[in-house]
């Protein structure tokens, strides 16, 4: 029941989506996109009380459990900017908005540019660190807790490469080819 809902809300999160911009670009009602919009979350949220439903009811927690947290730590951190990268292509691609900024590629700007995209992903990870975390005390020490550890270990990870791939931008700065060093 819990995949099932992880997939009703990833699927949920594009139909909202694009009614959002349905109801922005097309029937030009800003406001009435903008409630869509923001509906996102209760997404996450029946995901939530339905995963602490299932513990509640004596299911032994499991990878399924795991995923949940991990797939509300994503859109809780990265949805936000996932709905404004989706809107800019949309509004430029369809409706003749102006093209979408694109990141910087070279030097501090670039730096700062993957700094902010690993804070996004390790926020992410935090919280999805924390659900899983509640869940463990919640659970107890009756329960299975295994599979829950090992996503927080997998959430620690992902900390990591993030962080990594952000200091070898500070540590390594892209720098733009010269005229002379392209040939």
């Amino acid at each position: 029941m819990v995949v099932a809902l992880i997939i009703a809300c990833e699927v949920g999160f594009w139909v909202l989506l694009a009614i959002g911009l349905l109801l922005r670009y097309v029937a030009k009602m800003p406001k009435a996109s903008t409630a869509v919009l923001l509906c996102e979350p209760l997404l996450e949220l029946v995901l939530f009380v339905t995963t602490v439903i299932d513990l509640r009811n004596g299911a032994e927690p499991d990878w399924k459990h795991g995923l949940a947290a991990v797939y509300i730590g994503y859109s809780a951190a990265l949805g936000h900017s996932t709905i404004k990268w989706v809107d800019a292509r949309v509004a430029h691609r369809f409706f003749g908005g102006p093209p979408p900024v694109k990141p910087a590629k070279y030097g501090a700007a670039k730096t700062l540019h993957e700094w902010k995209t690993a804070g996004r992903w390790v926020l992410a990870a935090v919280i999805a660190i924390a659900l899983l975390q509640g869940a463990i005390w919640y659970v107890g020490d009756d329960g299975e807790i295994g599979s829950l550890r090992d996503w927080q270990i997998k959430m620690l990870f992902l900390i990591g490469i993030n962080v990594a791939i952000a200091l070898s931008y500070t540590l390594f700065p892209k720098r733009e080819r010269s005229a002379s060093s392209v040939r």
